[in-house]
Order: C-alpha cells, then sequence, then structure tokens
C-alpha cells in the first residue's frame, strides 16, 4: 500500500506524503482511518524512522492527517479540503512557470485536457 522508489531521487518522505495523498484522493484511505505507527511503517519499508516520522509531521501539519497520543495517526476528515487547496496552489505555480517559460494559455489546457482524458489519478 505504501510503496516508495528507494532508487528515486525525491526523497523517501516526500514520496511517502505524495502517497498518503494519493490513497486518500482515490478513497483507498478514508476519514477516520489508521494508519500504521512510524515504527511499523519504518520497518516494513526499510527506512529509518526519523524518515516516516518526517512524512507523518508534514502531514499533520498540512491537516490531512491527525495524531492522537497513545493511539496512533488517522487520517483527517477535513483532508479533502487541504488536499484540494495545496493542489490549487501548486497547479497555479506550475501554470505560471508554464507562462512565464512561453507556454500559451491553448498549450496548457491541451495539458489539461491530456491529463483528465487518461484519468490523472496517478500522482507523480
Amino acid at each position: 500500500m505504501f510503496d516508495i522508489d528507494l532508487q528515486s531521487r525525491t526523497p523517501i518522505y516526500e514520496q511517502l506524503y505524495k502517497r498518503v495523498v494519493e490513497l486518500t484522493v482515490k478513497k483507498q484511505l478514508r476519514p477516520g482511518d489508521k494508519l500504521p505507527s512510524v515504527r511499523e511503517l519504518a520497518k516494513s519499508l526499510g527506512v529509518n524512522s526519523n524518515t516516516v516520522s518526517k512524512a507523518f509531521q508534514d502531514l499533520e501539519h498540512d491537516g490531512i492527517i491527525y495524531s492522537l497520543a497513545g493511539r496512533g495517526s488517522f487520517i483527517s476528515d477535513k483532508n479533502g479540503d487541504v488536499i484540494k487547496q495545496n493542489a490549487a496552489e501548486t497547479f497555479t505555480l506550475a501554470a505560471k512557470e508554464a507562462a512565464a517559460a512561453g507556454l500559451t494559455a491553448e498549450e496548457m489546457t491541451d495539458i489539461i485536457k491530456e491529463i483528465t482524458q487518461t484519468g490523472g489519478n496517478k500522482i507523480d
């Protein structure tokens, strides 16, 4: 479920963050679902617990998960709005960069259409 690529240039904590977001968007993780403990997940992935802890801290900071002392970490019921807001901000920055690089509105629209027609549900 929490697949990561140890050969990727993307830091492991970022991959884990994105994977939790992806699973939430796909509704494979739902509000109230309990995540594995930091130690359990680190062991199953073969990574340092500090790496998993960093991902969980970032997810909690962004409102995607919440933690209860002694009980664990859970998917937040408010995460859909947070994910959409973060996506809109990221999209806006990317669109500004694309425009500055010379892409026309039509070229950007074509890219958006292609993404939405192919499903666009995989977060890289």
